[in-house]
């Protein structure tokens, strides 16, 4: 099956092959109207936060902060996932500054130095330290999915 073309890459490519949709004098277009309301699978709350932070931080300086946040995505997946976890750490990772996310890996090392410690106790620390976090930054760590009346709007 094929999959349609991505409506920001056919757009892209109208408005002189612009690389990032910040670079284009028409944004942020009614394409972005709306946009960071709701999820799909990943979260759209940051979108457009994020792509102000690659235009003014630069993209490679962006690409940075994200290979980083990656690799700590892949940390916890590894080592702190009990087969619930994933969408939460991806959330949680995602939503957070680096620093913050940092900081609870640093307290999840330092707390959880035992080697007796099962994984659902890996999960269930994690999973609140980033909770309280959230929490104190006011952050919601769930995904936003659209409501029935809202999609036949």
């Amino acid at each position: 099956m094929k999959h349609p073309p991505c409506g920001i890459l056919s757009c892209l490519n109208r408005h002189g092959e612009i690389e990032y949709c910040y670079g284009c004098e028409e944004y942020p277009c009614k394409r972005y109207d709306r946009a960071d309301l709701t999820d799909s699978f990943i979260t759209h709350k940051n979108q457009l936060k994020d792509l102000e932070r690659a235009k003014k931080e630069g993209i490679k300086n962006y690409q940075v902060m994200l290979d980083e946040k990656a690799q700590i995505l892949r940390f916890l997946l590894d080592y702190y996932d009990d087969g619930r976890s994933k969408g939460f750490y991806c959330l949680a990772v995602n939503l957070l500054e680096l620093s913050d996310v940092r900081d609870v890996m640093t307290r999840l090392a330092q707390e959880l130095s035992s080697e007796c410690i099962t994984i659902k106790e890996k999960a269930t620390k994690a999973t609140k330290l980033f909770r309280d976090v959230a929490d104190v930054r006011g952050i919601e760590l769930k995904l936003r999915k659209k409501k029935w009346t809202e999609v036949e709007k």
